[in-house]
């Protein structure tokens, strides 16, 4: 079969640090092995499938509903961190498959308008019960758990995407907002890959945004004589740097020096260009947008056949919202609350 012959393989050529396929801590219901593709294999197609991720293309990275056709969206991003987080994990022999499954899955659960449509749902959640919260990385892994649909052959359905526990983990942990870049939390060493270079892509392509934008000029940068003034110079002395350190170590590490300018440059962008006013005019706008939505949608429960206490019928309204692109969401309230021709 070849399935077995690739997870020989794994044994045969990966690291002894390696989350192994077939050494896999399983899926939440047991299934029918694929003859084929191993578990972590059969996780990346699961994802690449999912309506979760094609939404991704018309969701917010840094710029609300941007005109050009250049900057990045939720989708771009996560390519991008995938083709980061693969680089490092082929050059240290980790699971290649792994790293690309969890990078693929990490922002499945971003709500439209990024950040601020973080901040608005997590507002919401709270006024209607203060013990909860809306964090995107645990709302990527209710999606993969709970919100996604698989057709079964005989056209039914079947409750979430059943992934392996080292990927569901991976997903869950790769994120530490505006906290210290540490990059302990995931349980592999590819779950860690993943965690960093989620920064690394941000950190590069946020600048570069911001200056296709006008809102960072290159002068204003720091470090730029260890980083240099373009995207792919950041991430070559950062891939660089993660290999030399980690290579045939049990953890992903990063010199010192790095880690600390790595900090500082996160700090400068969440000072000029995360909160900038030029560059997020119109957060305040999606914020209002989104609570507005959220307000209209629990007020008749049979819009969106809500049922159960307030608190999940909440739950409810903001996995809907939260599952909307940014046109989508714009679309629901435009057709809501402003008048219509007819």
């Amino acid at each position: 079969m070849i399935r077995i012959r690739e997870e020989e393989l794994e044994q045969q050529i990966l690291s002894p640090f390696a989350a192994l396929a077939k050494r896999s801590r399983g899926r939440g219901r047991q299934e029918v092995e694929c003859s084929i593709r191993t578990a972590f294999q059969r996780d990346r197609d699961r994802i690449v499938h999912a309506k979760a991720f094609r939404r991704l293309k018309h969701k917010t990275q840094v710029y609300t509903n941007p005109a050009g056709d250049h900057y990045r969206t939720r989708l771009t991003h996560t390519l991008e961190v995938s083709q980061i987080a693969r680089t490092i994990a082929r050059a240290l022999r980790l699971n290649e498959d792994l790293t690309e499954a969890i990078a693929l899955g990490h922002d499945l659960g971003h709500p439209p308008f990024g950040h601020a449509g973080e901040v608005a749902l997590d507002e919401v959640l709270r006024r209607i019960d203060p013990a909860s919260h809306f964090l995107h990385a645990e709302q990527s892994l209710r999606v993969v758990d709970l919100l996604e649909r698989q057709k079964r052959a005989d056209g039914s359905e079947e409750v979430g995407l059943n992934l392996t526990w080292e990927v569901r983990d991976g997903i869950l942990h790769h994120s530490k907002g505006e906290e210290e870049m540490e990059l302990s939390g995931p349980a592999t060493l590819e779950g860690q890959i993943v965690r960093l270079a989620d920064r690394v892509a941000y950190l590069s392509h946020d600048i570069d945004d911001a200056l296709r934008a006008r809102t960072l000029s290159l002068q204003e940068l720091p470090f730029r004589a260890q980083f240099g003034q373009g995207v792919s110079e950041l991430i070559d002395v950062v891939v660089h740097d993660v290999i030399d350190c980690s290579l045939g170590q049990p953890g992903i590490c990063l010199g010192s020096n790095l880690q600390e300018q790595l900090d500082g440059l996160k700090d400068f962008l969440f000072q000029q260009v995360y909160r900038d006013e030029e560059a997020k005019k119109e957060e305040l706008k999606a914020r209002r947008m989104l609570t507005l939505l959220f307000e209209h949608y629990l007020a008749d429960p049979t819009l969106l056949n809500l049922e159960g206490e307030k608190s999940e019928q909440a739950q409810s309204v903001v996995d809907y919202i939260a599952g909307m692109t940014d046109r989508f969401a714009i679309k629901a309230f435009t057709e809501i609350f402003l008048p219509q021709p007819w």
